[in-house]
């Protein structure tokens, strides 16, 4: 028997589209395997050209948060490649702490503390915050409420501090901080807000202040959010200093060994004599403010915007925000003559976006909305260009481009 017979005789004994099958099987298995080496190493190009655009297909922008919490708590960040790698000329010292690097999770990704662990751990951040967390319970506004603006690399949520309530979140702080091991986890903070029926704001930020001061290392008011009914009116010097003098007292009431840094989360759209006001407060040493974080999102709608979901209401994050937040930095920097360290937040998607915020003033800078774009490996592409650009302007380490803006002027 020939060749070709021994092959026909061999194919006819197979059952009718065995060949087809077993192809799909082996191509199917070499791009899952493909697929799970790129999610594993945090290729920054799979993330943004596959990843993250069929998500966008498929799943809309609260479904996908709640995926993308998930899938931190369940460790599933990318465990080698860029977000592993630190840099020495990126370490920094403020508060009395180290940093591995000035690069921080914002509040507003994991709101209800379901991932710190693995946030702190494992997703190269230098700080993690999560929150807002309200002292009840409350499911926030109606849905839908996060909205992309795919055209301007942008997101406009009205979630309206939805939140678990202070029981909840406190049982999962408690649970991670039980294990945290500083050296190696990031800076912890926990960012408060009021629930939307309390007329006394200062009784709730309280309310959080005892829950969560003895285990974190910094506590945010957020007094800036714009999807909370007179939350913004909050930021008037007279009730600025209030609720400060307040969360003051109660703070001094724990009688804590390691009393957390309080800093306050401000808005994009204050106006100057706003502006000069808050700096005034923030430099009092006796309403005990050790930084702020400069800014929450804007109620501003850029002309430029090319989203048709560019009209929905809420608060804008994302690209759009990145200027307007980093001239707030710059602002404010000058305003308080550098005393109090500024968190930079809005539009940091690269390392040329933090380092503008950081010459502007900023000490160390948050992201959120770069993860709706280009999922986790963004972290680690922002501190490797981050390290990049120092080099280039001959800086041996971060702290001497903070301000550096200032310095030339």
């Amino acid at each position: 028997m020939n060749q070709n017979a021994d092959r026909k005789y061999i194919y006819s004994k197979l059952p009718p589209g065995a060949i087809s099958r077993s192809t799909v099987i082996v191509l199917a298995t070499g791009i899952a395997g493909y697929s799970a080496l790129e999610l594993l190493y945090g290729s920054e190009t799979f993330y943004k050209k596959a990843v993250m655009p069929m998500v966008h297909k498929f799943i809309d922008g609260e479904e996908s948060h709640k995926w993308a919490v998930r899938a931190a708590s369940w460790g599933l960040l990318p465990r080698f490649g860029w977000n592993r790698k630190e840099y020495p000329e990126l370490k920094c010292e403020l508060f009395g702490r180290e940093f591995k690097n000035p690069i921080g999770l914002a509040a507003g990704f994991d709101k209800d503390g379901q991932a710190i662990t693995q946030l702190a751990k494992n997703s190269g951040f230098g700080l993690i915050e999560i929150g807002s967390v309200t002292p009840i319970p409350q499911p926030g506004n109606n849905r839908p409420r996060v909205f992309r603006l795919l055209e301007d690399e942008g997101v406009i949520n009205r979630y309206g501090f939805n939140s678990d309530g202070v029981g909840r979140v406190h049982q999962r702080v408690r649970s991670a901080r039980d294990s945290w091991v500083p050296e190696e986890y990031a800076y912890f903070g926990v960012n408060l807000g009021k629930n939307k029926m309390t007329e006394d704001a200062k009784l709730d930020y309280e309310i959080g202040v005892n829950y969560f001061a003895p285990h974190c290392d910094y506590l945010v008011l957020n007094v800036s959010s714009p999807n909370t009914p007179g939350l913004r009116s909050m930021q008037k010097k007279g009730d600025l200093e209030k609720l400060l003098a307040y969360v003051r007292d109660a703070l001094n009431m724990h009688k804590l060994e390691k009393r957390p840094q309080v800093f306050l989360k401000i808005a994009p759209d204050l106006i100057e004599s706003e502006m000069k006001d808050i700096a005034q407060v923030v430099t009092n040493k006796k309403y005990g403010v050790d930084g702020i974080i400069v800014s929450n999102t804007t109620i501003a709608r850029p002309d430029y915007l090319r989203s048709e979901n560019k009209a929905e209401t809420g608060g804008l994050s994302g690209a759009p925000v990145r200027e307007i937040s980093t001239e707030c930095v710059r602002k404010m920097y000058k305003l308080t003559n550098g005393q109090v360290p500024i968190i930079g937040c809005g539009g940091v998607f690269s390392g040329e976006d933090a380092y503008e915020k950081i010459r502007a003033g900023a000490s160390l800078v948050q992201l959120y909305s770069a993860f709706v774009y280009e999922g986790f490996p963004v972290i680690g592409k922002i501190k490797r260009e981050l390290a990049e650009l120092l080099k280039r302007d001959g800086y041996t380490h971060i702290s001497e481009a903070v301000g550096a803006d200032h310095r030339q002027k």
